[in-house]
């Protein structure tokens, strides 16, 4: 394991994105969501994600020179197309679109089709809270490796939703989950960094919980033959539906709305080239619309309050509410660095080989 300066490891990400020939303004974006991604201790989503992004590149499903369109726009709504690009610039287009609406509206939806991964969803949200406005971001995904309540194979994403609203006083909530148990690329990071993964994270094709980080990898990624088995839905056990139900909500306003793709429909007839065409939502709600000035922010810092308050049951474990340990993740990572493993490294190394960029994460 290193820890690597997040401005060096921005600078590797520009290095690597610009040598594929992405705009300079899709570069900068997209580098800024991964490395505040990786700062909040997102490790699955921030600079882990560039060997399926080179993947992506490689085979033709990305389009590195895209540029984001409005396909539709009203008074509170707005349609994006991504161009079948990295999803980071087209979805920050669409919450800040969202934002401007809301602040002339109260209220503004944007959702985006025809995308790629985008990163964090937390990312985005937080965008809306950082100009007092409430956020809300779903969207589907590409892979398929989540396991619908009473099935034995895996039919849905991990399909994230994140939530934010301004406090005066406290930091802002800012809820950032995925649908099922874990992102798919966590597996894979407790993989490259030799860590047992927490039971109920990943099931085999029995139902079983698996614990090994391999051959959690093996299911999720299709390295052996697939026989079933994948992630398991929030809430696992007995709770689990609560979990389909939410990831299905995710996709309908993320996909369905925007008119992107079903993985399992498209994957019948989709080619190896074709773009991944994901959609995503973002919605943003002015509290003042609703209450006079300060009086939400006001509230919600007593809600806050009350939460920090609560004596732990474990008292080297003190309440939090949503967003505080990715504020404390960051605070830690702008001092000592963002953790690369080795493994991780090897690999960011390689994709810096093929483009002939300097390799910067020493």
């Amino acid at each position: 394991m290193r820890h690597v300066p997040a401005e060096k490891v921005r600078d590797q990400i520009v290095r690597i994105f610009t040598a594929w020939g992405m705009e300079p303004a899709a570069v900068q974006t997209a580098a800024e969501v991964m490395v505040e991604t990786d700062l909040s201790g997102v490790d699955s989503h921030g600079v882990s994600m560039l060997m399926d992004y080179e993947s992506s590149r490689a085979r033709g499903k990305l389009n590195v020179k895209a540029k984001p369109r409005v396909l539709r726009d009203g008074p509170v709504t707005a349609l994006l197309d991504a161009d079948a690009g990295l999803g980071h610039p087209a979805a920050k287009l669409g919450m800040e679109m969202a934002i401007t609406k809301a602040a002339k509206m109260s209220l503004g939806v944007v959702t985006v089709r025809n995308s790629h991964h985008f990163g964090a969803a937390g990312y985005y949200a937080a965008l809306a809270a950082k100009q007092g406005l409430i956020g809300m971001v779903t969207s589907c995904t590409r892979s398929i490796n989540t396991v619908p309540t009473r099935a034995r194979e895996a039919l849905l994403g991990t399909n994230p939703i994140a939530f934010a609203a301004p406090a005066a006083r406290n930091r802002a909530f800012l809820l950032d989950m995925a649908t099922s148990s874990v992102a798919a690329n966590k597996v894979r990071v407790y993989e490259l960094q030799g860590k047992p993964l927490p039971e109920g994270w990943v099931l085999d094709d029995a139902g079983k919980p698996v614990t090994d980080a391999t051959a959690g990898t093996d299911i999720l990624f299709k390295r052996t033959p697939y026989k079933g088995g994948g992630l398991a839905p929030v809430g696992g056990g007995t709770t689990g539906h609560k979990g389909y139900g939410l990831s299905m909500m995710a996709h309908i306003l993320g996909g369905t709305l925007s008119g992107a793709s079903f993985s399992p429909i498209r994957n019948r007839t989709q080619r190896a080239q074709d773009p991944d065409n994901l959609g995503h939502f973002f919605m943003a709600i002015d509290p003042t619309a609703f209450r006079d000035e300060g009086e939400f922010e006001a509230d919600l810092d007593a809600a806050i309050d009350v939460l920090h308050q609560m004596a732990p049951a474990n008292p080297a474990e003190p309440v939090l509410v949503a967003g505080d340990p990715e504020a404390a993740k960051r605070e830690q990572r702008l001092r000592d660095g963002i953790p690369i493993p080795d493994p991780l490294a090897e690999k960011i190394h390689e994709i810096c080989k093929t483009h002939d960029v300097p390799f910067l994460l020493k």
